[in-house]
C-alpha cells in the first residue's frame, strides 16, 4: 500500500508539473534589446503557441517545457532584411526574376538571424503570382515583397527600360486588391532615362497607398538626387544603395571632398528613408565612413542579398550590422535599424518587436570580441573589434537555427 501511495504521489507531482508548463520555450537571462518597447536589460522571454507570452526577469524555469540559457548573449526581435532578391528560378536568360541570381530564402535567412525578408522588386504584376506560388508559399521565412513597376520585374536590363510595361494601375490593383498583406511597396530600378520610371512608381504608390523604393543608378550623366528627393519622392519613400560609389552613373551622398551634401540631411528630415542595400556593388567605405562620421546614417540596414553579394563583401546581415559597429554605432542602434525601423517603413507594426501577443520571431546574437576585417564592394578593408553572429533563431515559435546547440539536450553515452 505504501508503494502504491508513493507511486500515486509521483504521478500527481509529474502531472502538476506538466500542467504548470504553460510555455513551450523559455529564454533565460539573455540581454534583451527591443527598441519598440524600450527594453535594454537582462530579462527572460516566454513563448507558447507561436507567440510571445511574457517578457520579464525571473520567470521560473519550471513553467516551460524547454529552457534556453542565454546568459552573455543578446536577445532581439527576429531580424528584418528589407532588401533581398529571392525569386529564384530557371527562366532562360533571366537575371533576377525567376532567375539564378536570386536565392531561395530559407537557405540564407535563419543562419544570420533573419526571420522576415522583403524582396525588392524581383517580380512585377505579371509574374508575382508565380513568385508567390514557387517561393513565398513554400518558405518558412516570412517573405514580403515590393512589386516592380515594370510588369515583368527584373527579367533583364533591357526589359527594365520598357516604359510601355510600367503600368501604375495594374501594379496598384495587384497590391491593393489581391495581396495587401504581402506586397508592402513598389520598386523602381535600373532605368537609364529620366524620372519617368520613378514618377510612374510614385503614381502607383499613390493609388495603392504604399511606399516606393528607388534604385537610382545607371544614368549617364547622373540624374540629380536632390531633385529626386525634393521634387519626385514623397515622405516615406525609400532611396536604396545609400553608400554606393559610382559617380559616372549615380550621384553620391558624399562629395569628392568627403563632405555629406547638405540637402541629404534636409531630405532625411523631410522623411525620405535611406536604405543601405549593400549588394555586390553598392557599398563603399569612401561613402559610408565619412557619412557616419558626419552624422548621416542610413535609416535601415539591409543586404541586397543575391548570389553576387553574399559571396563577396556583403556576406550576410549580421556581417553588415557588424560593419556599422566598426564605424561606431551602438549595438542598440544597429538592432533598431534591422528590426523596428524597417517594420515601420513597410507599414508592418506587428513585426520587429518582442511585444506580448506578437508572433514569436526571436534572434539570439553573440557579440564576439576580437580582431575582424570587414570588406566593401571595392575590396577595401577596415578592421573592427566586434562581430555579430546568429546563435539561435526562432520563427513563429519554432527553433529554425541553432549554431552551437544551446537549445539541445546533452548527449548521454549509455554504452
Amino acid at each position: 500500500m505504501k508503494r502504491i501511495t508513493v507511486l500515486i504521489a509521483l504521478i500527481l507531482a509529474v502531472g502538476i508539473q506538466s500542467f504548470c508548463q504553460e510555455y513551450d520555450i523559455l529564454i533565460k537571462d539573455g540581454h534583451v534589446i527591443d527598441p519598440r518597447n524600450g527594453l535594454d536589460a537582462v530579462m527572460d522571454i516566454a513563448i507558447a503557441d507561436g507567440e510571445i507570452k511574457e517578457v520579464a526577469p525571473g520567470i521560473a524555469e519550471s513553467r516551460a517545457e524547454k529552457v534556453i540559457q542565454a546568459g552573455g548573449l543578446y536577445v532581439v526581435p527576429g531580424l528584418i532584411d528589407m532588401h533581398v532578391h529571392v525569386f529564384n528560378g530557371h527562366t532562360p536568360g533571366s537575371y533576377i526574376a525567376d532567375g539564378p541570381t536570386s536565392v531561395p530564402p530559407d537557405g540564407f535567412t535563419f543562419r544570420s538571424g533573419v526571420t522576415t525578408v522583403v524582396d525588392a522588386g524581383s517580380s512585377g504584376w505579371k509574374n508575382f503570382r508565380q513568385f508567390k506560388t514557387q517561393t513565398i508559399d513554400v518558405s518558412r521565412t516570412r517573405v514580403l515583397a515590393l512589386l516592380n513597376i515594370v510588369g515583368v520585374g527584373m527579367l533583364g536590363r533591357y526589359e527594365e527600360q520598357n516604359v510601355a510595361d510600367m503600368n501604375p494601375v495594374m501594379t496598384a490593383h495587384m497590391i491593393k486588391r489581391l495581396y495587401p498583406d504581402i506586397l508592402v511597396g513598389i520598386k523602381a530600378a535600373h532605368y537609364w532615362g529620366d524620372f519617368t520610371q520613378v514618377d510612374k512608381a510614385v503614381e502607383a504608390g499613390n493609388l495603392a497607398q504604399v511606399p516606393v523604393m528607388v534604385d537610382f543608378g545607371e544614368h549617364e550623366p547622373p540624374n540629380s538626387i536632390e531633385a529626386l528627393f525634393m521634387e519626385h519622392l514623397r515622405p516615406g519613400d525609400i532611396f536604396t544603395h545609400t553608400y554606393s560609389y559610382g559617380p559616372k552613373v549615380r550621384e553620391t551622398v558624399v562629395d569628392e571632398n568627403g563632405q555629406v551634401k547638405p540637402f541629404i540631411f534636409t531630405a532625411q528630415e523631410r522623411g525620405i528613408i535611406f536604405d543601405v542595400g549593400h549588394g555586390g556593388g553598392a557599398f563603399s567605405w569612401r561613402q559610408a565612413v565619412p557619412a557616419v562620421e558626419q552624422g548621416f546614417i542610413a535609416d535601415v540596414i539591409s543586404t541586397d542579398l543575391h548570389t553576387q553579394s553574399m559571396n563577396a563583401g556583403m556576406k550576410d546581415l549580421t556581417n553588415v550590422m557588424s560593419k556599422f559597429l566598426a564605424m561606431g554605432l551602438t549595438l542598440q542602434d544597429v538592432v533598431y535599424r534591422t528590426t523596428w525601423k524597417p517594420a515601420q517603413v513597410i507599414g508592418r507594426p506587428d513585426l520587429g518587436s518582442l511585444t506580448v501577443g506578437a508572433e514569436a520571431d526571436v534572434t539570439i546574437l553573440n557579440l564576439k570580441e576580437g580582431d575582424f576585417g570587414f570588406v566593401d564592394v571595392r575590396r577595401q578593408k577596415i578592421n573592427g573589434s566586434r562581430k555579430l553572429e546568429a546563435e539561435l533563431t526562432i520563427r513563429a515559435g519554432r527553433i529554425v537555427w541553432d549554431l552551437n546547440g544551446i537549445s539541445m539536450d546533452p548527449f548521454e553515452d549509455n554504452r
